[in-house]
């Protein structure tokens, strides 16, 4: 009988809330609970799903997310600054990668292209299992984890030009023919269009969908361009996760980018827990069972070559002998790549059916075996050695230290301010037009609504010192602060009020840093009117003062009021009529 979409999510989502909890709990991370999971359900297991390679297919969706994800975290000028780590330690690995494993396929008599083949798919490492296990860890911003990032990030570009090389492998010649030429121009004229579109063409209607001001709307044309992007490049037969990451790359500079990452969070996370329960699934123990020991020997053989090389890598780059080890561990594992690379290698005949289901299996467990064998070194190792073991963090922040939240005509000010003096800030905005005004002057601020919580974690609020409320719109001034105050207390609060109700229930909220929007510019005002009337500095400086201790004083005995009036009919010196009065016209105040 065929199993209906909603059973199929039905089963899924119960074993993955049963399992990757009590994996997490016990240490083994996640990514090992979301593997047995899906061993459990699949053929060799319980037998709960039986079309598996639909739901693998379904799944690489994650990893689709998870480059998009990653291509908005790294503007042209980070990649610029990143090209020695990315092709050059990346291109060393690939190389010595592929040359050890190329010379023990031939020792176990398998012809040069299919050495070269495998050992070109071996070397390459899965990205989304290495960046998922650095981030639960908290280990993605330390030195070794920005190299594996790098490395991972040249093996994910590496993929086109093996899966290019493929058809000319099988063919009798290397001669390109002109069915070939034309491709390869197409795909040049993809990646060049994925570009220029992404510059001139997405943003205007990024730009027009957020001026409806309906998320959801926003989260489908997310959606939209990951699933276009990726189309277009399966229609090429080209890698859809680096299509996804170039289109991040070119929208990293938008203003659109932290609410985008804020939209396919949620998404990438679901899939990619999907995308891992899917491998899981795959695992032939059918074929395992037959091959026992050469499998048990070429998974030992692939962890281990793979680590030496990373591992001297590491040390070449400086790092410490424990942080090399973990990137060495980090990256000993195949790669999703591979699947797709020795499937295309088997539709050539480059390499026999009985092979790729080794391959499919040797990959498929060394996630599961570099997991655990990272977990025994982090329990094991790391606490005996004596050293500043994983924490080699970068000294420049991954976040700015001030966020803005409403860039109009208040937060604006110490936002130029802040760049007078080289203090980086991260602004939000929610108005779409006002977002596009602001960045033809090169301000740099982003799209938003200030008041989510995912997307005040993509601007870098965990990490950040200072908090500027400065949103014009009263209600999602309180909703904001309500939230930083909530899940960001560290945050130092400095808001903007329209008026002294405003004032009240900001304070409410436990925020004390708080500037009525026109009290100071009123007295100022009134300073030049008094000065021009010709009273004396000294006289101004004196009633001033004065003027602004009593209202202090009026605000703080209001809001006694505010928060219980009862209270305040014997213990304020107004009367009750009076304190009414004052109360009401100080609601449509603006001081």
């Amino acid at each position: 009988m065929e199993q209906s979409l909603i059973t199929i999510s039905i089963v899924f989502l119960m074993t993955a809330v049963s399992i990757v909890p009590l994996f997490k709990k016990l240490g083994l991370g996640t990514v090992l609970g979301y593997l047995t999971a899906g061993a459990l359900l699949g053929p060799w297991g319980f037998k709960v799903v039986s079309d598996v390679d639909k739901i693998l297919h379904f799944s690489e969706f994650g990893v689709v997310i998870l480059l998009f994800l990653i291509g908005l975290e790294l503007k042209p000028q980070r990649l610029w600054v990143m090209r020695k780590p990315i092709f050059g330690y990346g291109s060393v690995q690939v190389f010595f990668t592929t040359a050890l494993i190329f010379g023990v396929c031939r020792a176990l008599g398998l012809s040069s292209t299919s050495s070269l083949i495998i050992g070109l798919g071996l070397s390459l490492s899965s990205t989304a299992f290495a960046i998922q296990m650095l981030t639960e860890k908290n280990l993605i911003q330390s030195q070794f984890g920005r190299l594996s990032f790098s490395i991972l990030l040249f093996q994910d570009i590496i993929a086109i030009p093996v899966l290019a090389l493929i058809p000319l492998l099988a063919s009798d010649s290397f001669e390109l023919s002109p069915s070939q030429l034309l491709s390869a121009l197409q795909v040049l004229a993809v990646l060049a269009a994925i570009i220029i579109c992404g510059r001139y063409v997405l943003k205007p209607i990024l730009r027009y969908v957020a001026n409806t001001r309906a998320r959801e709307i926003f989260t489908a044309a997310s959606l939209l361009l990951i699933l276009g992007v990726s189309y277009l490049m399966l229609s090429l037969e080209l890698s859809m996760a680096l299509g996804s990451f170039l289109a991040g790359v070119v929208l990293s500079d938008s203003e659109y980018r932290h609410q985008l990452e804020a939209d396919m969070e949620p998404f990438k996370g679901l899939l990619l827990g999907l995308f891992f329960m899917s491998i899981g699934m795959t695992v032939n123990f059918g074929v395992l069972g037959q091959n026992t020991l050469l499998i048990s020997l070429l998974l030992f053989l692939l962890v281990f070559g793979k680590f030496i090389v990373i591992y001297a890598l590491g040390k070449k780059y400086d790092l410490s002998n424990n942080s090399s080890i973990n990137m060495g561990l980090t990256l000993c594992q195949g790669g999703e790549f591979a699947f797709v690379v020795f499937g295309l290698a088997s539709q050539f005949n480059i390499i026999n059916q009985t092979t790729t289901d080794i391959l499919f299996v040797l990959v498929t467990l060394s996630m599961p075996a570099s997991s655990l064998i990272f977990l025994a070194h982090e329990k094991l190792v790391t606490p005996r050695l004596n050293k500043r073991a994983d924490q080699e963090f970068d000294s420049l922040p991954d976040h700015a230290p001030v966020i803005i939240a409403g860039f109009g005509r208040v937060g604006q000010i110490p936002g130029r301010l802040l760049r007078h003096l080289n203090i980086d800030f991260t602004a939000l905005e929610l108005d779409a037009e006002q977002v596009h005004t602001v960045r033809k002057f090169g301000n740099t601020i982003y799209y938003g609504d200030a008041s989510r919580i995912d997307l005040l974690e993509s601007a870098g609020a965990e990490k950040a010192k200072v908090f500027i409320l400065a949103i014009d719109d009263v209600e999602a001034s309180l909703r904001t602060a309500e939230i930083v105050r909530e899940r960001f207390p560290h945050l130092k609060v400095f808001a903007r009020a329209r008026n002294r109700d405003h004032t009240f229930k900001l304070m409410e909220l436990g925020i004390t840093n708080i500037w009525r929007e026109t009290f100071y510019s009123s007295l100022d005002m009134s300073r030049a009117i008094f000065k021009e009337l010709g009273h004396s500095e000294e006289k101004i400086e004196k009633t001033f003062k004065l003027f602004v201790e009593h209202d202090q004083k009026m605000l703080s005995e209001q809001f006694k009021v505010y928060k219980d009036e009862s209270q305040l009919i014997t213990q304020s010196k107004l009367g009750t009529q009076q304190l009414t009065d004052v109360l009401r016209a100080d609601e449509n105040q603006d001081v």
